[in-house]
């Protein structure tokens, strides 16, 4: 996933208020004061970056298991298996079998593939003549119950081990949905048991929860106990990276975040990439499962090694045990902290504004608010599907998952040298557009001649997963950004909801191909995605941009924001606000401005 909405929540919390109402609102005053606590004490000294090494550590544990599906449920070539012939492989290993296989299956109607894969000839022996090549003249065609399976890509999978074929294929998207339902599940569980009982607690009981739903996994005994684990494995996923990525960002510094965010979207690439090479290695589901899922036992000594946000903290008047945190992070800078630091923290939170949804639905919002939630839909259902199509893509299934993992690396760099130079509105729409028009630009070689033209098709498909990738973390920014503060809140709930539709329908374009037949099949899902982007990425075009403008607090304001008449940043500067606020690209303060 790109840039991370955890972090750029964090980071927009601190906008929420405009620059004259700001200076008057307590609960801003705190953060800031919390943020000038962490600079006096080290923003980011060895004890942080070992905490949050540890944090990124369970960051690739999650990205393990995002695109495990594609692996475990990996459906391998096949056709039925011969009656009658024990020991039948998918290899032609004699001149006997090659003429029973002749006999019993049927040639495929689709040219990239060398057998029928569901049907077999029935006839009765003693009775029935066959062709020059072996086929049986009026045979009648049947439904068969076993297959066997070639083993050039996998030894075993889960597809195979279960028979998950012919009219059972539907139920390999269906789980991948699964997964992605349980992510929405647990944004809602984790998200407020994590504002409830803590950032640590609750990320020590989503690792270990995480670690006994994919280590049991292993032994799923059947497809709807497995689709049962996989579901609650997405909801334990937002316990695991979310709250992992916010208890680290809050440890650090301002002027560190920015960059500690990046670095967490790496390992969550690399663990994509580590899973390909995993399942290179060791072809075999059940092995690979164990080795990614096995190494998170350690995770029980995190509840010793990793402190408790000490913002969390404060924000529950756990003063002294903030104060301790705190303490331990100076210790090991070599500072020293007076504990009366956080005296001025022991005041009483002013309430933030509340909106409510249907707000987010009226007339000078509405369009803005169907644009922000359509894109949310298309840029996360591209985003999962590009990952979940690199396993169906043609060449070596191995180095398309290791492609499709790497290439999120530069797309997440790109994104965080250009998008406060360039502007979150044009960054998002060329990445779309461009994206997209990769995406759909694969037609033409498939449609030529997809054998020839598989490097070609790769190539273009992580073209346009490199696009999606960068726009999908400039999204998340853009977007808060976009709503008024009244009901930021709300506007972002929707969008994630809106986010999370769109992932549960990727699976079903990403794996259509095996529910079309033909060449309509195989031009679907990255035609299907190009289109969807290049709608998306123009419509876009539509929403004002945000880039060094003050956040909308109201409706009025945000009826202004794009026009000449909205305030840009330094525009109301008196006197009383010149001290310290927050806007979209730092904090500024007396001294000048730190970025985020």
């Amino acid at each position: 996933m790109s840039f991370s909405l955890y972090y750029l929540c964090a980071v927009v919390r601190k906008q929420r208020t405009g620059i004259s109402s700001f200076a008057r609102n307590t609960t801003f005053r705190g953060r800031i004061k919390m943020d000038k606590i962490l600079i006096q004490i080290g923003e980011f000294g060895w004890y942080q970056k070992f905490v949050y090494f540890l944090i990124c550590w369970s960051t690739l544990f999650s990205g393990l298991y995002e695109m495990m599906s594609v692996v475990l449920l990996n459906t391998p070539e096949h056709r039925c298996k011969v009656p009658g012939l024990e020991n039948d492989t998918y290899d032609i290993h004699s001149t006997y079998q090659q003429n029973l296989v002749n006999n019993y299956i049927p040639p495929s109607v689709d040219e990239s593939q060398n057998y029928d894969r569901c049907h077999l000839y029935a006839f009765d022996y003693n009775d029935v003549k066959f062709d020059n090549s072996g086929r049986p003249i009026n045979a009648t065609l049947v439904k068969c119950d076993k297959w066997v399976y070639s083993d050039s890509v996998m030894k075993e999978s889960l597809s195979t081990k279960l028979d998950i074929v012919c009219d059972d294929t539907y139920l390999i998207p269906l789980v991948k949905s699964l997964y992605i339902v349980g992510k929405f599940i647990g944004a809602f569980v984790f998200g407020n048991l994590s504002d409830a009982i803590g950032r640590k607690t609750t990320l020590c009981v989503a690792l270990m929860a995480m670690f006994g739903l994919t280590f049991g996994m292993s032994w799923s005994s059947s497809y709807i106990v497995f689709a049962v684990i996989i579901t609650a494995i997405g909801v334990t996923t937002q316990g695991v990276f979310p709250i992992g990525f916010v208890l680290g960002v809050e440890l650090v510094g301002p002027s560190k975040r920015k960059y500690t965010g990046l670095v967490a979207e790496y390992f969550f690439s690399i663990g994509l990439v580590i899973l390909a090479g995993v399942s290179f290695l060791v072809r075999d589901w059940f092995i690979i499962n164990i080795i990614c899922s096995a190494h998170a036992a350690l995770f029980i000594f995190y509840w010793w090694l990793i402190p408790e946000s000490p913002r969390w903290l404060i924000s529950k008047k756990r003063y002294q045990d903030a104060y301790t945190v705190l303490q331990k992070i100076a210790r090991s800078n070599k500072v020293t902290i007076d504990h009366k630091i956080l005296e001025e923290e022991m005041t009483t939170e002013a309430s933030e504004p509340v909106g409510r949804v249907w707000q987010l639905f009226s007339k000078s919002m509405l369009a803005r608010t169907l644009i922000i939630l359509f894109n949310w839909c298309i840029v996360s259902m591209i985003y999962y599907g590009l990952s979940l199509n690199a396993g169906n893509l043609g060449g070596d299934f191995y180095l398309n998952m290791s492609l499709s993992g790497l290439v999120e690396i530069p797309a997440n760099a790109m994104v965080l040298l250009l998008v406060d130079r360039v502007g979150r509105k044009k960054i998002y729409c060329i990445c779309m557009i461009f994206g997209g028009c990769a995406c759909a630009a694969t037609i033409l070689p498939i449609v030529y001649n997809e054998t020839e033209n598989e490097v070609i098709i790769t190539t273009l498909a992580m073209i346009g997963k490199f696009g999606t990738s960068a726009a999908y973390g400039t999204m998340y920014l853009y977007s808060v950004e976009l709503f008024p503060t009244v009901v930021r809140n709300a506007g972002l709930g929707a969008s994630i909801c809106a986010g999370r539709i769109g992932g549960i329908v990727a699976p079903y374009i990403a794996d259509s191909a095996a529910l079309i037949s033909g060449l309509v099949g195989k031009i679907f899902p990255l035609g299907m995605f190009g289109l969807l982007s290049i709608i998306a990425g123009l419509s876009s075009l539509y929403l004002p941009e945000t880039l060094n403008k003050t956040l909308p607090e109201t409706m009025e304001d945000s009826k202004l924001l794009g026009k000449s008449a909205y305030m840009s940043l330094g525009d109301n500067d008196s006197k009383e606000d010149k001290n310290h606020f927050y806007y979209n690209k730092g904090y500024r303060s007396e001294k000048g401005n730190t970025n985020l």
